[in-house]
């Protein structure tokens, strides 16, 4: 389990840690316009969806590495099916936790670039998920699978499990 953990770890530091921590502070620094909206203190209520995206993030993976014996990086995917924890309440919740902490920046550097950044991910994300992920955990999971898809929705959680 520690290598799982290890490598967990890893991943999120090379691939998170690239998408929600270094592009956007490297996109913020690179001379776009920050600070457009002037916000003011209230800015900084955009670390409040910071806060809350790492551990969602974080949580996710250790379930991933513990409860599904895999990681997050599609090539060393859970070879159990992680219907627990936060998965209970939506089928993403490591994107979500992910876009979080990139919303929460756009805020806090008040930052047009990083909201179009932000859409764009979240594009990706949604393509990834439809033609990539569900479609490979349909043919890993089975009917396992579909009857988690119709009990939890993919985006937007539902704050009662069935």
């Amino acid at each position: 389990m520690f290598w799982r953990l290890f490598e967990t770890a890893l991943f999120t530091v090379l691939a998170p840690g690239t998408v929600a921590y270094f592009l956007p502070h490297w996109l913020v620094l690179s001379g776009h316009p920050a600070r457009a909206w002037g916000l003011g203190p209230w800015r900084y209520l955009g670390l409040v969806p910071v806060v809350i995206g790492v551990p969602v993030y974080l949580w996710c993976a250790w379930d991933f590495a513990v409860s599904g014996l895999g990681t997050p990086a599609p090539i060393d995917a859970p070879r159990k099916l992680v219907a627990k924890g936060l998965y209970r309440f939506v089928r993403n919740p490591m994107y979500v936790g992910v876009g979080s902490v990139i919303a929460g920046q756009v805020v806090l550097f008040e930052s047009r670039v990083l909201l179009v950044y932000l859409a764009l991910l979240w594009l990706y994300f949604h393509l990834f998920v439809v033609f990539y992920e569900e479609p490979t955990l349909r043919r890993k999971f089975g009917g396992e699978y579909g009857d988690y898809c119709r009990r939890v929705p993919r985006w937007l959680p539902r704050l009662t499990t069935k």
